[in-house]
């Protein structure tokens, strides 16, 4: 038997398509009742929740910015009215993240980067730790990136606050642990995902040319490892980085 999330509600942010919607497929699949949320392009994030709701899953699509914290706050009343409380949450959403050399980025594109990976983390937290901690139980996962193991270059927005992701992981995963709930970090290696469509394919080559498993990952293989941080069974499982990248970063 597989594991089990009934009785659940999670909260995938960014989840119309990508990474995001296959681990909404996956955590509904296992009997969460689940909260797609996305931003913009309401036609794509309707074709996701049909097809989420055609294999038999249960949820609701919720339009919302992520950055936002009176936008998450009503998604999380809304979800509460119409599935339960939220006890298990992805942070998942992501903008752009163009490679450039440090003088071609502004602030404002670093604040951006910080919008999504540490604030959008800290409101979620904010709006849904107090049921987890009165249940007594809560899954927080964050949705990383390898290019902070490997100090990707040209590239220092995204990676520093990734790394700022990391370290925020860690400080949460020490606080709430006395009250049951985990919080841990997801590095996904480069998968070719819609957001990559138009990259070079030399690029691509150079790229899987140095994972050792000599193949692309897919977006099943983070759903299955969020699924297990949402799951009972990572119980002593908290404050850790699983890099799911073919074994590219072994430490």
């Amino acid at each position: 038997m597989g594991i089990s999330l009934n009785g659940h509600v999670a909260l995938v942010t960014g989840s119309s398509k990508g990474l995001g919607r296959q681990i909404a497929m996956r955590l509904g699949k296992a009997g969460a009742k689940v909260v797609m949320n996305y931003y913009n392009n309401t036609s794509v994030a309707e074709v996701a929740f049909s097809d989420f709701e055609d294999v038999g899953c249960k949820g609701i699509l919720v339009q919302a910015d992520v950055t936002d914290g009176d936008q998450i706050q009503q998604m999380v009343e809304l979800a509460e009215e119409k599935l339960g409380s939220i006890d298990i949450v992805v942070a998942n959403a992501t903008p752009r993240q163009p490679q450039k050399p440090i003088q071609d980025y502004d602030w404002d594109f670093y604040q951006s980067m910080i919008d999504f990976f540490i604030k959008s983390p800290f409101l979620l937290a904010q709006s849904t730790l107090p049921y987890m901690k009165s249940k007594k139980w809560g899954r927080i996962i964050n949705i990383g990136s390898e290019v902070f193991q490997r100090s990707v270059g040209n590239f220092s927005a995204y990676v520093a606050a990734k790394g700022g992701q990391v370290g925020w992981t860690r400080s949460m995963a020490t606080e709430l642990a006395p009250f049951g709930i985990t919080v841990n970090i997801i590095a996904p290696g480069w998968l070719p995902v819609e957001r990559h469509q138009n990259d070079p394919q030399s690029t691509k080559d150079a790229y899987l040319a140095t994972v050792p498993m000599q193949r692309w990952g897919v977006p099943d293989d983070v759903a299955n490892a969020t699924l297990y941080f949402a799951s009972e069974e990572s119980a002593f499982v908290t404050g850790q980085t699983l890099c799911v990248n073919g074994g590219l970063t072994p430490w």
